[in-house]
């Protein structure tokens, strides 16, 4: 038998800088979601601040003397005046070395069908050229500032995110309070709706014994009992399982070592409904047994009757 056993999530020392966290990206990407999931967690939210005045920014949400100094988060992107991205992944290096600050940058972004339908339900004009086509505004912007994914210390595709999963992913990265090692999100999904690009590490549950043709069970979901007890007599089930605990076991502790603050493990089938909802549920309850900090969802159990798929 594999050896399945894993640190508990370890009691690191706080972190007495102060957050600092850019928000950039392509336009309608999410960047105001972001900035409020980041006032709800405790930052002073501040959109559209020209890079000039980020000192003074900085200076004035500082507090008074003697007090601690809030976390700060600034969106700017090709909106904000005098917008210049070298000079931002510039300035966001120099920070990243200031003794006092913990300063970071997201980058959003999410594919271009996305971005068109964003504008075209919204009917706001596109930043880059109100006088253009939106997609032709939406490609430009994305030749001039898609290579600062790359400096970025945290990118997310919001394409296929809901609000709710992106305030999950959000919490993961910036959460505030104290530091409890890579917090960790597990989610079942379908991979007829495709992969989901926040995930980290997938794995493919479409080879175990099936529920969908069992007609007691195809209305079930993997979080009942007689599914997830139907999947468990699959005689490569409980070896699987033993195998993928020993694989993600001893990765944590290295990337609580490298300062990963976020991972999201998916687990895939073809409907997202029954295979890989049980084996995500097991597979949390043992990350928590750990004492790791673990959120749970599953993305496609709601549709997944209306994709046809099997589970």
């Amino acid at each position: 038998m594999p050896d399945n056993s894993t640190s508990p999530a370890p009691d690191t020392t706080r972190d007495t800088r102060r957050p600092f966290v850019v928000v950039t990206g392509l336009s309608g990407a999410g960047r105001a979601t972001a900035l409020n999931v980041l006032d709800d967690l405790g930052y002073v939210a501040v959109d559209n601040v020209p890079l000039p005045l980020l000192d003074d920014l900085m200076r004035s949400t500082g507090g008074e003397a003697g007090e601690k100094a809030r976390p700060l988060a600034l969106g700017i992107d090709t909106r904000t005046f005098g917008f210049d991205a070298r000079k931002l992944v510039t300035r966001i290096g120099e920070l990243r070395n200031h003794p006092g600050l913990a300063a970071r940058l997201l980058f959003l972004e999410a594919d271009t069908e996305t971005l068109q339908r964003r504008y075209t339900e919204t009917r706001r004009p596109h930043p880059m050229a109100p006088d253009r086509p939106v997609v032709d505004s939406i490609i430009e912007e994305r030749r001039q500032i898609g290579w600062m994914r790359e400096s970025a210390d945290v990118s997310i595709d919001t394409s296929s995110l809901s609000p709710h999963r992106l305030k999950q992913i959000l919490t993961g990265h910036f959460g505030l309070g104290r530091a409890i090692g890579t917090r960790i999100s597990v989610m079942s999904f379908s991979f007829r709706r495709g992969l989901p690009r926040e995930a980290d590490l997938v794995f493919d549950a479409r080879f175990l014994k099936n529920p969908h043709y069992d007609p007691a069970l195809k209305p079930l979901t993997g979080r009942d009992p007689a599914v997830a007890a139907f999947i468990a007599t699959d005689p490569d089930y409980h070896p699987f399982v033993d195998r993928l605990k020993g694989l993600i076991g001893p990765l944590l502790p290295r990337f609580d070592a490298e300062g990963k603050s976020y991972l999201t493990i998916a687990i895939g089938c073809t409907g997202g409904k029954h295979r890989s909802v049980a084996l995500a549920e097991e597979l949390a309850d043992w990350l928590r047994s750990t004492g790791r900090s673990v959120t749970l969802s599953h993305r496609d159990v709601g549709a997944a009757g209306e994709a046809g798929g099997a589970g």
